[in-house]
């Protein structure tokens, strides 16, 4: 649809989930955008049925604050403020804010108060660029 998918979280709430999708696009998302390819996958997901119960479908830019995903992700963004959550602890703790200082084979490099931690990209739960953060 000429749109790149940034991302998909699955949240999962009780009885309810949420699958969300991240779009984006180098002249930007707007709410028709996101219409538009909500009725697209809404109709697949209705055809395909790939999640059982009650969800809700929700299309969305990555925005300001957009969640990373990839470590190409990671990578472009270089130099920015971010926040890291681990799935497990590393070097005694799961949370990292710092400056992100690229990446080395398969770890995303993070600095925090002056220290660098490279952080293995398949422990990371979820990762996002903090704008503007100083």
């Amino acid at each position: 649809m000429g749109f790149t998918l940034w991302g998909i979280e699955y949240l999962r709430n009780g009885k309810f989930s949420t699958l969300r999708i991240f779009i984006d696009h180098e002249d930007g998302i707007h709410v028709d955008h996101c219409a538009e390819v909500s009725r697209q996958v809404g109709a697949v997901m209705d055809v395909e049925d790939p999640i059982t119960g009650n969800y809700s479908l929700e299309v969305s830019s990555p925005g300001m604050d957009r969640s990373l995903f990839t470590i190409e992700q990671y990578a472009a963004y270089t130099g920015e403020w971010a926040e890291i959550k681990l799935r497990h602890a590393f070097e005694g703790r799961k949370n990292f804010k710092g400056v992100l200082g690229g990446i080395e084979d398969e770890n995303v490099i993070v600095a925090v108060d002056g220290v660098e931690f490279l952080l293995p990209i398949e422990s990371v739960e979820k990762g996002r660029v903090i704008p503007n953060f100083k």
